[in-house]
């Protein structure tokens, strides 16, 4: 039999925030949900929220994982705070959906500030003209293709920026930046509407038709639940919270005094172990436990945990019989990164498919609204339909502008939005901790298909500055605005006022961004980050063009074709251990990082489910939920402690 999963293992807690409740008499009252108070505090805490995301460089990387330990450290500090509020002014105490407001709106921003958006294309806007010199030659090779509105170009004005101690606050600079900053944050906001739109398209087929069980969630879930219920007082949580947060406290104290003993906390290479030939081919193979990410694969189900370790030591042994067999010196063997791509392709199909009757009806509605009722969505159809097309129209304007051709703009976006709605299905369905899928984005992706000529230089050009939310895809906003669709309909909150507040943390967290890093930029001097990859990848394309290359084509082919292999032997024996999505998140970095953790988790629980089943399995979640909560809580004061004192401290995440 399959193993068993923890599909909808907790029950909604608290309906006291309900927005919209019909009486037998069909008459709709409103209550608590989605509350202006919710929406102003989540606006006001979205700014040193993303300034904690940007000056804590050394001290962790919030956005690297699905679950941000920033938002839940202040939504930890907001529900301690009203449990005290509920007992003693219980009049102005925060109800379970204004929490979940000011989560869903934290998670938004700080997946636009994180790693891999905001912190690439900040610092590349600049970045091509201040590093230009003689030896790259980038002023002739591509120079010419990049808009004066979508860079700054000017060094003299550049060298406060790159050197610090100076200030932003002084007119001619602010006024320096005007334009990039609002073309960039313009597009930006105008890329994430789409996924709100396109999440409000899937929403009811998948947060209420299909019994998906979004494992991110619980454990907000179940933090900001109020009544006698609430996370914060129960024992077994707070022993799994004793044990995660004083394995920081050691590791901290370790990182800072060398001689108190540390309780891991770094990885272990087993690759020193492997020097003969051709077991050397295994490469970098870190051991590793950490507790909060035992925490978070507990939750999920476990044909997807056996998965991704199963997948991760697959292509360990691909490398390995690769070299045996003396195919290991073709260029990229195995070719895992462009496997991958062909799987994530693949889900994005899958996800297309199941939810074909759902787009059909939608259709309909759309066609003839007199069809259906759609004012429990976030807002109508066809008012959704006009907003899409409203921004995809800016999006496409704006690379056109850029020079950009039509065909390159079509198929660069409709792989990006095909990517990102199988992360979104992914991640609602099985919860994966980490999909970071390093480089093998549309940018990427469409010189290995095409080949750089058919692109041309100016498709190229573009594509370097696409780079900057293309990079990796770990803390990618789409399947948080799902997740908070989601939350509202377990909680009963109005979603149409949870859009609002959605746009708003948008809005305010992309230009909130924008200013922290300029702000910090001027005081200590600008960060590069990963800004060069993609100039020093545009200088390779345009001194030395490629051809499509037909082996990596063969390889997206062989990872579509797998992920379909997959999903038919899971539908078709029920008994099927393999998941499709366990082989495409497999390959990505932070598997290195996290496979021995969710083997750990996916023991733990097996042997749970064995022994002890449904039952034990219930009890046991406040203790799983406790390890998440006590290392985020714990690393997250070790990094505003390291942020403050303006040092490195010790930080559970790599």
């Amino acid at each position: 039999m399959r193993p068993t999963t923890s599909h909808q293992v907790l029950q909604p807690s608290g309906s006291s925030q309900e927005t919209a409740h019909y009486e037998p008499t069909g008459q709709k009252t409103h209550r608590f949900g989605v509350t202006w108070r919710a929406i102003l505090i989540g606006t006001a805490l979205t700014i040193p929220n993303v300034y904690w995301i940007l000056d804590s460089a050394g001290q962790g990387y919030p956005t690297t994982i699905s679950l941000y330990f920033n938002v839940i450290f202040c939504i930890f500090i907001f529900t301690g705070a009203n449990l005290v509020l509920t007992r003693f002014v219980p009049r102005v105490a925060f109800q379970q959906g204004e929490l979940l407001t000011i989560y869903v709106m934290l998670a938004i921003a700080s997946s636009l500030a994180g790693h891999d958006v905001l912190r690439v294309l900040i610092p590349m806007i600049p970045y091509a003209f201040w590093y230009a010199t003689p030896e790259n030659d980038w002023v002739d090779l591509f120079h010419r293709y990049v808009p004066d509105w979508m860079a700054v170009k000017d060094k003299t004005f550049l060298t406060e920026y790159y050197r610090g101690e100076a200030s932003l606050y002084h007119w001619e600079v602010i006024e320096g930046w005007l334009t990039t900053t609002l073309a960039w944050g313009g597009f930006l906001c105008a890329l994430v509407f789409v996924m709100v739109f396109i999440n409000t398209l899937v929403r009811k087929q998948w947060t209420e038709h299909e019994k998906l069980s979004y494992p991110i969630i619980q454990l907000p879930l179940e933090l900001t639940s109020v009544g006698k219920t609430n996370l914060l007082t129960n024992k077994m949580m707070w022993l799994g919270f004793g044990i995660a947060g004083a394995i920081d406290i050691l590791n901290g104290l370790h990182y800072l005094f060398p001689n108190v003993p540390s309780l891991g906390g770094r990885l272990y290479d087993l690759r020193p172990f492997f020097t003969q030939k051709p077991w050397s081919a295994v490469g970098w193979t870190p051991v590793a436990v950490f507790p909060f990410a035992v925490g978070m694969a507990f939750f999920i189900p476990l044909d997807l945990s056996f998965s991704c370790w199963f997948f991760y030591l697959f292509w360990k042994v691909e490398r390995v019989f690769g070299d045996a067999l003396g195919i290991r010196g073709m260029p990229n063997f195995p070719f895992t990164d462009e496997q991958s791509f062909g799987a994530y392709i693949g889900l994005f199909v899958i996800a297309v498919i199941a939810t074909r009757k759902h787009l059909a009806q939608v259709a309909r509605k759309i066609i003839r609204p007199d069809e259906g009722n759609d004012s429990d969505e976030p807002m109508s159809y066809r008012w959704m339909v006009v907003c899409l097309i409203a921004s995809l129209m800016f999006i496409g304007i704006f690379c056109n502008l850029a020079g950009m051709s039509v065909w390159a703009i079509l198929v660069f976006f409709g792989i990006y939005y095909a990517i990102s709605t199988a992360v979104t299905r992914m991640r609602a369905e099985l919860g994966s901790p980490v999909h970071d899928l390093h480089f093998i984005g549309p940018d990427e992706m469409m010189p290995r298909i095409f080949g750089t000529r058919l692109l041309g230089p100016q498709n190229l050009t573009m594509l370097a500055y696409l780079f900057s939310f293309n990079r990796a895809y770990r803390g990618h906003p789409m399947p948080h605005i799902l997740e908070g669709f989601k939350l509202a309909e377990r909680t009963r909150m109005s979603n149409r006022r949870l859009l609002i507040a959605m746009c708003i943390a948008i809005v305010v967290g992309t230009f909130g961004s924008f200013w922290a890093f300029y702000h910090i930029s001027y005081i200590e001097g600008a960060r590069d980050w990963f800004a060069g990859r993609p100039f020093n990848r545009l200088q390779g394309w345009l001194t030395s063009p490629r051809v499509p290359d037909i082996p990596a084509i063969v390889a997206m082919c062989v990872g579509f074709l797998i992920t379909g292999f997959l999903m038919i032997m899971r539908i078709r024996l029920f008994w099927w251990p393999f998941h499709p999505a366990g082989f495409a998140i497999s390959s990505s970095w932070s598997m290195n990082v996290f496979w021995f953790s969710i083997f750990v988790s996916s023991v733990i629980k097996w042997i749970i489910l064995k022994q002890g089943g449904m039952n034990l399995h219930r009890k046991l979640i406040p203790f799983f939920l406790g390890l998440i909560l006590g290392e985020f809580i714990v690393g997250g004061v070790w990094s505003l402690i390291g942020i403050t004192l303006n040092m490195p401290m010790y930080r559970f995440l790599f």
